[in-house]
């Protein structure tokens, strides 16, 4: 069979994923074997591959083929999230597009828009996972608004407002003008940003005094209920108690005291707006504070501002500050930099508002989530999160639960005419519950409520959903699966979804739903930004794939990904990812090009080269197990890539390759093909594609069909004499290829070496060194012939004859250049070590390291001086 010279992926990979796909190779079904159990933190339906997305499948799929490799019933449940916001949003775009309003429909009549284009664009992601080698168990895919999963949700909901967990109640909230919806405090993102702080003056009711106040938000002035000072400010004593005139509008407001102000902050004065700031509402609320609620829903002034009604807010304050400038009350304004809060999903600028809404009490849930982390039944890689979830978890608020949208489970709460309401399932159960409380309606008397609950209300039970724990709390699929293994997503949804998924576990099945939690790093340019599309510098995994391969482009990323350490992308890590592939190909390419001869002895230098990888072998693959047991995957990985390119690649293969032309051993190629499948073995988990491609070609019968299903072999015990000795050969063998480098002598010319302190036990490898090193003789215990040249390798002095083809001249002079060197280098050390207050002050080892260079660079100086005394 004729080997292709150069690997080529894209004729590789679509041919083995349609293969694993046609032999069912990811399903899993329960049986005898010990799970092993993902389940993917679903991407937003309206999602394409990503970046951080290709990351984190990255490291799913290599820990769920490894566990497959492993013999276990490896399971990795695969699906999406409905992702209310982001979807509503593309659907009501679409339907702008084609000249729809979304307030000219029906609840009914958009979702089934909602549903067609979900069906059209909601399995692209997925498809693309399926390019980057992800062995889910497609048959397994979920969509959390699945009818499994949402009556799972509307279950769980019903089930906490029955524990009096869930609540409804006016509460200040985040409010996404944009979405039209409230958002949780998660679902915020805090940006500095450049802003303006303008002094205000107010006058004092019945005085010619002013009060000065700051702001970054001059629009909400006419939404001011007080000014609040500090009750031991002496600025403002005299003026607690009394009244202050709202600019442009007059509106009379109370001076008010409370150690809530920061008297340093601006002009120790704060401006109370309580329909407008969390803080604000708060005050408000002690000080029993008139609510005036001056922006709407749209970001724009309403009738109650009085003043540049229907105007947007960001207009506003414009206005208002040239308004307030001619009225004579605009003191000063100062450029600033503070943080404002942005909409996680549409980045527009969030609007705090007073509004009804649902909550959940979290801090019950919490308290068990929290622990489950801090004693560590829950382990979270790397550890330093734990102290983010720590934080997180100690000072939660409650859940504003409820959105202001119609994708989504719609919440079961129904209102009768007088705005009374019950939680029930159905309109049925709800006449039921509104008789329990002694209100005869029927179910056309009944409304249910608008909203929908916050996505994240359907993910925190994925873990338990997917495999219907809710719909049959015990069925076999989740008394096998649950509690899951491991859980790979990224840092800033460690509370958004893990901490919550932690909740339902313990509140729904009274055990975690995972062991241990890997939160991958962020995908970040050259310049260290963060990687996306409104940048413009995140590239297209997929063409990625179409120019490295998908296995060059794991390769790339995982090499410099370690546990939540962010990840500097650069195009050439994919790069050194395809040239490991071929690099691989073309090892096969050697070893399946060589002519095997059964007649033929083994000679000595394969058999301790074998001798040498097998215990290199074990003692790799021991490391490689412990990295995977700490959940270092990239260091697993370059473990395993410095393994093979160098260890298997560079030595092992070089070792026993026959003289060009002539046959191999039967008994070393068979060896060596057994090695190259342990290699195999070790890298599939990483490289799918190739690994199966080769594996395919080298398997005898005995050996699995797919390289996917064959064992990887335990840690066994190793003989480190056996692979210091021939890490010994590694440095002789070395010290040979310098010396004809520095010489500029052929590697075609044969070389004699002595080594004239050294007895023929101490020396392994000999034959190897020979032939590595292209010598035609090495000699142990004699002195070498002058000239030679000489070197310390180690502890093992070494001497090669100078070669005719050497320039004597020119040698004596780079001799005495570096004498020259190391003796400055003598002096300054010498300074060091007679200098009384370093050797009192440094520590021990410092001195010791400094003594331990002087006595290398007199050695050094003595062999050189040596050397050149066979030279003249």
């Amino acid at each position: 069979m004729e080997i292709a010279k150069t690997y080529n992926p894209a004729e590789v990979e679509d041919k083995w994923y349609a293969k694993w796909m046609e032999n069912n190779l990811f399903r899993s079904q329960p049986d005898e074997r010990t799970p092993y159990t993902i389940v993917i933190p679903p991407p937003n339906v309206t999602g394409v591959l990503h970046m951080g997305h290709m990351l984190n499948n990255t490291i799913q799929d290599v820990m769920i083929r490894r566990a497959r490799m492993l013999g276990f019933n490896a399971c990795w449940v695969p699906g999406t999230d409905h992702a209310s916001i982001a979807t509503e949003a593309k659907v009501v775009n679409k339907l702008r597009e084609e000249g729809i309003e979304k307030s000219s429909l029906s609840r009914e009549e958009f979702l089934k828009h909602a549903w067609v284009w979900k069906e059209k664009h909601g399995g692209i992601i997925l498809e693309q996972l399926k390019k980057l080698g992800a062995s889910c168990d497609w048959e397994r895919t979920r969509f959390t608004m699945d009818d499994d999963l949402s009556d799972a949700v509307i279950d769980v909901f019903i089930d906490l407002f029955n524990k009096g967990l869930i609540y409804r109640g006016i509460r200040m909230i985040n409010w996404d003008p944009k979405a039209q919806t409230a958002l949780s405090d998660e679902e915020v993102n805090y940006k500095e940003v450049q802003s303006k702080l303008y002094y205000v003056a107010y006058q004092i009711e019945g005085s010619d005094k002013k009060i000065t106040i700051a702001t970054t938000r001059p629009e909400t002035i006419l939404g001011d209920s007080a000014i609040c000072v500090h009750p031991n400010d002496p600025r403002y004593a005299d003026l607690i108690g009394k009244n202050a005139l709202v600019p442009l509008i007059n509106r009379s407001i109370p001076i008010i005291a409370d150690e809530y102000v920061d008297m340093e902050y601006g002009t120790g004065a704060l401006k109370v707006t309580p329909a407008h700031d969390v803080n604000d509402y708060e005050l408000g609320i002690k000080h029993n504070l008139k609510v005036i609620d001056v922006i709407d829903n749209h970001g724009k002034m309403n009738e109650a501002a009085q003043l540049f009604i229907g105007e947007d807010r960001f207009i506003t304050r414009k206005k208002i500050a040239k308004a307030i400038d001619e009225a004579g009350q605009l003191i000063k304004v100062e450029d600033i930099t503070n943080k404002v809060g942005y909409s996680e999903r549409t980045d527009e600028i969030i609007e705090p508002r007073i509004s009804m809404q649902w909550f959940c009490k979290m801090g019950i849930l919490a308290k068990p989530a929290l622990e489950a982390v801090t004693s560590g039944e829950i382990k979270l890689h790397p550890q330093k999160f734990v102290n983010t979830y720590k934080h997180w978890m100690e000072n939660v608020k409650d859940w504003c639960v409820s959105r202001q949208l119609w994708w989504g489970q719609q919440i079961p709460a129904w209102y009768n005419t007088d705005g009374k309401y019950v939680v029930a399932k159905t309109a049925e159960e709800a006449v039921v519950n509104f008789a329990k409380e002694g209100i005869k309606v029927s179910v056309f008397e009944i409304k249910q409520d608008e909203d929908v609950l916050d996505t994240w209300f359907s993910s925190w039970l994925w873990p338990i959903s997917v495999f219907d724990g809710f719909k049959d709390p015990q069925n076999k699929d989740i008394n096998y699966y649950y509690p899951t293994n491991d859980l790979v997503t990224a840092p800033e949804i460690l509370f958004f979804w893990v901490a919550r998924m932690i909740m339902a576990g313990l509140e729904y099945k009274k055990t975690v739903p995972f062991t241990n939690v890997y939160l991958t790093g962020i995908v970040r340019d050259k310049l260290g930004r963060k990687m996306s599309k409104s940048l413009g510098n995140s590239p297209d995994p997929i063409e990625l794939i179409k120019k490295f391969g998908a296995d060059g482009v794991r390769v790339g990323m995982l090499l410099t990904s370690p546990a939540g350490n962010d990840l500097p992308f650069d195009e050439s890590l994919c790069e050194q990812g395809r040239n490991f592939n071929n690099k691989l190909w073309n090892a096969y390419r050697l070893v399946a090009g060589w002519e095997v001869n059964s007649n033929i002895t083994q000679p000595e230098n394969a058999k301790n080269a074998i001798q040498w990888f097998k215990e290199r072998f074990n003692q790799k693959n021991e490391e490689i197990f412990d990295a995977f047991q700490k959940y270092r995957i990239s260091e697993a990985l370059m473990s395993s890539y410095k393994f093979v390119w160098d260890d298997f690649c560079a030595w092992y293969l070089e070792a026993i390759k026959p003289e060009f032309g002539k046959p191999i051993d039967q008994t070393t190629q068979q060896q060596t093909i057994a090695f190259f499948k342990d290699v195999l073995k070790l890298l599939h988990p990483f490289m799918p594609f190739i690994t199966e491609e080769i594996w395919s070609l080298i398997r005898n019968k005995q050996d699995d069909e797919f390289i996917m299903l064959a064992q990887i072999d335990q840690p066994v015990t190793y003989n480190s004499q056996i692979i210091n000795g021939f890490e010994q050969t590694k440095e002789l063998v070395s010290a040979v290829r310098n010396f004809r480098q520095s010489k500029g002598i052929s590697p075609k010319e044969a070389l004699a070496v002595y080594l004239p302190e050294s007895k023929t036990h101490e020396i392994s490898n000999l034959d190897i060194v020979k032939s590595l090193g292209n010598l035609s003789e090495i000699q142990i215990g004699k002195a070498a012939p002058e000239p030679c040249f000489s070197d310390l390798v180690g502890k093992i002095k070494i001497s090669i004859p100078v070669s005719d083809s050497v320039d004597k001249e020119s040698e004596i002079i780079k001799i005495n250049k570096e004498i020259d060197y190391l003796k400055g280098f003598l002096i300054s050390i010498d300074k060091k070590l007679s200098n009384e207050k370093f050797v009192s002050n440094a520590k021990p080892e410092v001195v010791d390291n400094e003594k331990k260079k002087k006595a290398d660079a007199e050695q050094k100086i003595q062999s050189l001086e040596d050397q050149l005394q066979t030279m003249v």
